[in-house]
């Protein structure tokens, strides 16, 4: 290997390695199964008896703090095998965890946190509107804070894990202060009055969303743990879900990758594989490509982490990567023919799952006008783009 290369390191290479055979020996599968909607539990329990659980939690708390980088490699692993248990993992080492991590009072770390190691809690983030997506500073979710308690009301849609999570991190607006200023977060347990899931949807890459109405929930005031001017807070944390998201998606594209090439090496057309054609040759260097440009630029995004990812580094590689994703699983696809069509291979899950990755983590087009406005803003007009300081 090149010493150009990005060099793992040995502890990295056993985390990769033990998730690797978890994924061959298990989640490949168990993978059909969850197609309907039904939670991975039983492969996030194999993950937390290896610790993967506690990743992004700190070592008191009984986690494993490892980087974000770390933990985009495991995402990315477990991808490869099931994009359920991916995007359920994700939910349990994203941005929710950081948050309560980085701003929750200590008592609620202590109680939370180690649940979350072991596999006993689940969180879920609420941050879509039903008329108000990546458009945050326009929620309309209000909390409204009387003494010692706050009284939350408000709808959430297409939350994932609506039925398992036992903690939500709701991003609300304090006290009906209007735009992005008036921003902050609560934490709400399932179980507090006022708390329903009203709708759920399914979706076309299995996992299950809702719809979730807070109707005068009353916390104690402490679950305020980011109040009005929390918003840069809130998007700094969140900028990890912007390498997370496309670590889901650069392990499907590599998935569907693999299947493609086992493919094509059995399959036999005119008396010959498909894989000793020409343009089924092409097709595989360009996939190669692709994955790997969007493997450089998603790992560079993670190392910038301290502790969460350069923002601007984290949009461009999940614009890349998610779009990526849906180049490579449709060709993978394709050349499957027809068999690509039907749920017994693995590659029409990837193909579904893929087309996820665009969407959740702030849209494309969001991300590209975010990434537009800061070349403009910085281009030098005496050293050109170097002056960005990519390299």
């Amino acid at each position: 290997m090149s010493n150009a290369r990005l060099q793992l390191t040995p502890e990295q290479r056993a985390l990769v390695g033990t998730v690797r055979d978890l994924g061959r020996d298990k989640f490949r599968g168990r993978a059909m199964k969850y197609l309907d909607g039904t939670f991975p539990w039983e492969n996030l329990r194999d993950l937390a008896e290896i610790g993967v659980l506690g990743m992004s939690i700190p070592e008191e708390y009984g986690g494993s703090n490892l980087p974000v980088f770390d933990t985009a490699l495991v995402i990315e692993e477990v991808a490869k095998s099931c994009y359920a248990t991916a995007m359920a993992l994700m939910g349990e080492v994203g941005v929710q965890v950081r948050v309560i991590s980085t701003y929750a009072p200590e008592s609620m770390k202590r109680d939370i946190l180690p649940k979350v190691c072991s596999g006993d809690a689940m969180l879920a983030v609420c941050m879509t509107e039903p008329h108000a997506g990546t458009d945050v500073p326009n929620y309309k979710t209000n909390t409204v804070i009387k003494g010692d308690r706050a009284i939350v009301n408000g709808v959430k849609t297409l939350i994932s894990r609506a039925d398992e999570a036992e903690w939500f991190v709701v991003f609300s607006r304090i006290n009906g202060i209007p735009g992005r200023d008036g921003i902050g977060c609560v934490l709400v347990n399932r179980h507090t009055p006022g708390f329903e899931v009203t709708s759920r949807y399914h979706t076309m890459g299995g996992e299950n969303l809702a719809e979730i109405r807070f109707e005068n929930v009353e916390v104690p005031l402490e679950n305020v743990i980011l109040r009005e001017g929390g918003f840069k807070n809130l998007l700094s944390a969140f900028n990890t879900q912007r390498c997370l998201n496309p670590s889901v998606s650069l392990g499907m594209a590599e998935g569907a990758f693999e299947e493609a090439i086992k493919y094509v090496r059995d399959r036999t057309v005119f008396g010959k594989a498909i894989g000793d054609f020409q343009g089924i040759r092409w097709k595989f260097a360009e996939m190669y490509r692709d994955i790997e440009a969007g493997r450089s630029l998603l790992y560079r995004a993670c190392l910038t982490a301290n502790p969460f990812p350069d923002p601007h580094e984290a949009a461009i590689a999940k614009i890349f990567v998610n779009e990526m994703a849906i180049r490579v699983t449709s060709e993978a696809l394709q050349v499957h023919g027809g068999y690509g069509f039907i749920d017994d291979y693995p590659v029409s899950r990837f193909y579904r799952g893929a087309r996820y990755g665009t969407l959740g983590g702030g849209a494309t087009e969001t991300l590209k006008d975010l990434v537009g406005k800061k070349l403009l803003k910085d281009f030098d007009p005496v050293d050109g783009f170097l002056s960005t300081g990519a390299f």
